[in-house]
């Protein structure tokens, strides 16, 4: 008979256990170096304008009031605003300016009015060639 031996019972147990050691210097070495590289990175700083008051208001003024369901209406000099298409709110307004270009034009808008619909009236107004075009704050806090 030939001498045969045999190691074990021919089956390797499967190992259950996860060696976590390579893991942990993985971890180590990744916050190791975000903690390096946090403080190089700069965060975006927004400079945003200043609001002053006028020491006089112009003589002549153009306003442009976008209601809260994005009507569009004109006031002349403090009067009564009047109703405008928005597709005819640049001839209105050079209209109104009576050839002079330096006369302002202040955009009033309702805090509820979507910052689009202010868009699109200055939009258009600039795209008429109207040059001062502002838009109107409520001063105080």
């Amino acid at each position: 008979m030939p001498a045969v031996s045999h190691r074990g019972s021919g089956r390797r147990r499967t190992m259950n256990e996860i060696n976590m050691v390579p893991f942990i210097d993985v971890m180590l070495v990744l916050l190791i170096i975000f903690m390096v590289t946090a403080p190089m990175i700069t965060t975006g700083l927004v400079d945003l304008p200043s609001v002053g008051k006028s020491k006089q208001r112009p003589d002549h003024v153009i306003e442009v009031v976008v209601g809260s369901d994005e009507s569009v209406r004109m006031r002349l000099d403090g009067k009564e605003p009047q109703s405008v298409p928005l597709r005819n709110i640049a001839t209105r307004v050079r209209e109104a300016q009576g050839g002079d270009a330096n006369t302002p034009v202040v955009i009033s808008a309702d805090k509820a009015v979507k910052y689009e619909a202010v868009v699109k009236v200055m939009d258009t107004l600039q795209r008429a060639g109207v040059q001062r075009v502002g838009l109107s704050v409520k001063s105080g806090a």
